[in-house]
């Protein structure tokens, strides 16, 4: 597989998450969003199972299942919850295009969570910040200044979407499976929403079929396909440019709400999600250290 291939294959994953906030959306017609979530990341779990058989090489990881490995992987699984349960229940208040968009935010953010654990931040990601902020204010600020309920979930999701990203990373210090790593999150992340869906929502087989195509979607392709294609993809693209490809997400978020819901955006969130698109990928840019 040559560089073209694989950012290519990075692209198609990009669409593939970004078409997936419909299947979040759609599933909601049935099912409410911590059933929904249930689902989901059981279908993905499952979806890992034949990778875990056939992809998995000996020397990609340490296959021991020490106190680290639990450790990681239970964090992972709560930092997952808390992004994908805010996501869900957000995304019923605001448009799919809105949702991408601040979604993707988490590349901004985690650098800023980096810098107050004392890690490097470089100049390009300050100015990413800046002009992600100043985008994320014309995408959603009302006429009262405020932000609407939606937004301000699926702002807070991105918070932890963040986390997660902060805390895979230091579990690939520890040579950890990723694979494995990936399979223990998901079900401890459908374990909590199975306890919010038990208490809060009404969980039948009937409607858990009835949204069954758009459960599929998010579990079987959102995960267990574009989970592979990025693994696939990445061993032939730097980090700095493959993120900027799959920010692509948020483009098709948009792309995918005009298509199925009708959802146009003014001039104003135009700009907005402009200038959050060009903050992610100033935040992308190494400096000549890192480079």
């Amino acid at each position: 597989m040559n560089q073209f291939q694989a950012n290519l294959i990075l692209l198609i994953t990009a669409l593939i998450w970004g078409f997936g906030f419909v299947a979040q959306r759609m599933g909601m017609d049935h099912l409410g969003p911590y059933s929904f979530n249930v689902c989901r990341f059981l279908v993905g779990a499952l979806s890992l199972l034949p990778l875990l058989f056939f992809l998995r090489k000996k020397e990609s990881g340490s296959t021991e299942l020490n106190p680290s490995f639990w450790k990681f992987s239970i964090f992972a699984g709560f930092a997952l919850f808390g992004g994908a349960t805010l996501q869900q229940v957000g995304i019923q208040y605001t448009t799919v295009g809105k949702a991408g968009f601040i979604t993707g935010l988490y590349v901004v953010i985690v650098p800023i969570i980096g810098f107050s654990l004392r890690q490097k931040i470089g100049k390009w990601t300050v100015y990413g910040c800046l002009l992600a902020v100043i985008g994320l204010y014309l995408l959603s600020a009302k006429e009262d200044f405020s932000m609407g309920w939606g937004e301000s979930l699926v702002l807070m999701g991105a918070f932890f979407w963040a986390i997660h990203v902060q805390v895979i990373g230091s579990a690939t210090k520890h040579n950890l499976d990723p694979l494995k790593l990936a399979l223990v999150q998901y079900l401890v992340c459908a374990g909590l929403n199975l306890i919010l869906s038990l208490s809060l929502e009404t969980f039948t087989l009937d409607r858990v079929m009835l949204a069954s195509g758009a459960i599929a979607y998010a579990g079987v392709v959102s995960v267990g396909i574009a989970f592979t294609l990025q693994v696939v993809a990445q061993k032939k693209v730097d980090p700095s440019r493959a993120a900027i490809i799959l920010n692509l997400e948020a483009v098709f978020a948009v792309l995918a709400g005009w298509l199925f819901f009708t959802e146009v955006l003014s001039t104003k969130e135009w700009v907005g999600c402009g200038l959050m698109f060009l903050g992610m990928i100033l935040s992308q840019i190494p400096t000549r250290k890192k480079q």
